[in-house]
């Protein structure tokens, strides 16, 4: 996965945008990194929900994903 900076940094997480994502910015999915948890949310509701995974957990959620 290729990912780019996105233009917000306000909440303290460094959030990163997929190259995958939509170009329009209709299906955006950000995530950001902290030594053990990966914080996901929806680029278009910065401060919605956001999911959380433990670093151990990461791998397999990305290839389950990658799979559906």
């Amino acid at each position: 996965m290729s990912l780019k900076p996105p233009a917000d940094h306000r909440c303290g997480l460094r959030w990163v945008k997929s190259s995958h994502s939509n170009p329009d910015g209709a299906a955006c999915v950000e995530i950001a990194t902290t030594p053990g948890t990966i914080h996901i949310r929806d680029s278009k509701q910065t401060r919605g929900p956001r999911l959380a995974f433990a670093a151990r957990q990461w791998a397999p959620f990305v290839s389950y994903a990658a799979r559906h």
